[in-house]
């Protein structure tokens, strides 16, 4: 196992690591989504909630494979997170990366105009921001693996123009390609039964890892 692998597994949902700074954070995240409900309330409109559910669970899916990931082969998963944190959660997840996933999914939608068949640079506008955000989100962790606090094991997930790549479409565009396709369903019992879907598939993940075959993630 890498030394990386070691470090997080090490202090993994240690609740004494918890810092005071995860209770603002926490009722900011309250904050924003009980705004959201209210507003959905009174519009009957609930995309952005819808939204912001689908990418938070596109990102626990993602976790818990890539949990298995260092699970199966003994030595690393496809990204650690062994750096200091309030509470890491997953080998490359932890309090503070779910907090700004929880809110995400929000912030896409809200980028959004009202009109549907808007396009950006002749594309249409959700998938342009879909292909914005994951692109972002990219660098962001370009920045993060530089400064040490993300760490990458295998040489085809790197800063080469190949991993780019991989982690672009593995890592986050598919989470808003699965935003836009549950919000073209057309009801909302249909959206929030895709929703169930995507985080009973996450559950049954750890359910079976850290239940079953006993994984440590």
């Amino acid at each position: 196992m890498t030394e990386a692998s070691v470090q997080a597994l090490r202090g993994l949902r240690d609740p004494t690591t918890l810092r005071w700074y995860v209770i603002p954070l926490l009722a900011f995240v309250f904050y924003v989504y009980v705004r959201e409900i209210q507003a959905a309330r009174r519009s009957r409109n609930w995309d952005a909630v819808v939204a912001g559910l689908v990418l938070f669970g596109m990102d626990f899916v993602n976790e818990t494979a890539n949990g298995w990931i260092l699970n199966l082969t003994g030595r690393s998963a496809l990204w650690t997170a062994p750096g200091e944190t309030a509470l890491r959660t997953m080998v490359g997840w932890n309090i503070e990366i779910m907090f700004m996933f929880a809110i995400g999914g929000i912030v896409y939608f809200h980028t959004l105009s009202d009109d549907p068949k808007a396009r950006i640079l002749g594309l249409p506008e959700r998938w342009f921001w879909a292909v914005g955000y994951a692109a972002f989100c990219v660098l962001v962790e370009c920045l993060l693996n530089a400064g040490g606090l993300l760490v990458w094991e295998y040489p085809f997930w790197n800063r080469s123009f190949a991993g780019v790549w991989l982690i672009f479409l593995f890592g986050y565009f598919h989470f808003y390609v699965a935003i836009i396709l549950v919000l073209r369903l057309s009801t909302l019992k249909r959206r929030l039964a895709a929703v169930g879907g995507i985080y009973g598939l996450a559950v049954a993940g750890n359910v079976v890892g850290l239940g079953v075959l006993g994984f440590q993630y």
